[in-house]
């Protein structure tokens, strides 16, 4: 059977209200998730990735506000919701791993009180017992003694409490999870029990994750594709399997591969990107990352790319003319 969109997005624009004006930290950008897959987005801090996630499950900031373009999730329009329906949809349908676990739970409740919160919530005919099982259930999937239901947020360990948000997160078990950089605070041990059990969950309960990141090699891992945020936009869209090569990839993509660590039997070499990401009120003309790149010309300075297809990757760069082909080869 053909698997069905969980998330659709069409040209959408966010922007911020500012003294400066209206800042678009996220431009014209699309992409589909289909059922049961993981796709991941990743790029530097600042590129947009966040308020991207924000804005799918309808949680901007009061300055921030869809400019453009549609958002789907199982079909629905998510900003064509009345309040009580969004209420509703959210973790139903669509749920949110945030970047700080404590940030995201009440320090002041216990696990167990934020687990039944969400379930009474949302189920007005559920019993505290019903809720309490499905509660001791989720905690046994993400292989935490059910005893620390009972604990408050602070008296577990921060892998602890970031297996905690991703149960309560799937305790609906909603079709479209986000998970934004739930790993970043943690050390690489705890990081790599993180991601195993994340897998481990998501065959089990088969949703869709859109898992955020500035971590490349951790998302190249995880995800079956991965989209590549640049000033707001996406530059490439590819598979993670042709991420273990360099070629044919946007100019930035190529940066992010060099940049990750190479460990040989004498010394760890690692090739940066020289510069900085632009400041998005003074984006530069033309292609945003010409700055920055090695295969800058004239045309990059005053045009913005348009979208290739170049095998089976969405990419957004002059280099993929046919004119030019021969000079990103070389």
């Amino acid at each position: 059977m053909e698997k069905q969109p969980v998330l659709e997005l069409k040209n959408v624009s966010v922007g911020y209200d500012s003294p400066a004006g209206m800042v678009q930290a996220v431009n014209d950008v699309s992409l589909t998730i289909y059922e049961n897959s993981i796709v991941g987005l990743i790029g530097e801090s600042g590129s947009g990735k966040s308020t991207l996630g924000n804005a799918i499950i309808h949680l901007l900031k009061n300055n921030a506000v869809l400019t453009n373009g549609t958002i789907k999730v199982m079909g629905k329009d998510v900003y064509g919701m009345g309040k009580e329906e969004l209420r509703k949809f959210r973790w139903s349908q669509m749920s949110m791993v945030f970047q700080s676990a404590m940030n995201a739970l009440n320090p002041v409740l216990t696990i167990e009180a934020q687990f039944l919160d969400v379930f009474l919530s949302h189920h007005k005919n559920m019993s505290k017992k019903e809720a309490r099982a499905k509660a001791i259930e989720l905690m046994e999937i993400v292989s935490i003694d059910p005893t620390h239901l009972k604990s408050y947020p602070h008296e577990l360990s921060g892998g602890m409490r970031q297996r905690v948000v991703i149960a309560i997160a799937i305790a609906l078990d909603p079709k479209l999870v986000i998970m934004d950089e739930p790993t970043t605070a943690l050390d690489v041990v705890v990081q790599r029990s993180i991601l195993d059990k994340i897998k481990e969950i998501q065959k089990v309960k088969k949703f869709s994750i859109l898992f955020i990141s500035h971590d490349f090699s951790l998302v190249s891992e995880l995800a079956q594709q991965v989209a590549i945020m640049y000033a707001g936009r996406f530059v490439e869209i590819t598979d993670s399997e042709s991420l273990s090569q360099l070629d044919k990839h946007h100019p930035y993509t190529q940066g992010l591969i060099n940049a990750i660590p190479q460990l040989t039997a004498d010394e760890v070499t690692i090739e940066g990107i020289p510069g900085n990401p632009p400041d998005l009120v003074e984006l530069p003309s033309g292609c945003a990352y010409h700055p920055r790149c090695p295969f800058a010309n004239e045309r990059c300075e005053t045009e913005l790319p348009v979208i290739s297809k170049v095998e089976d990757r969405s990419i957004e760069c002059h280099l993929y003319d046919k004119e030019r082909e021969e000079v990103f080869k070389s």
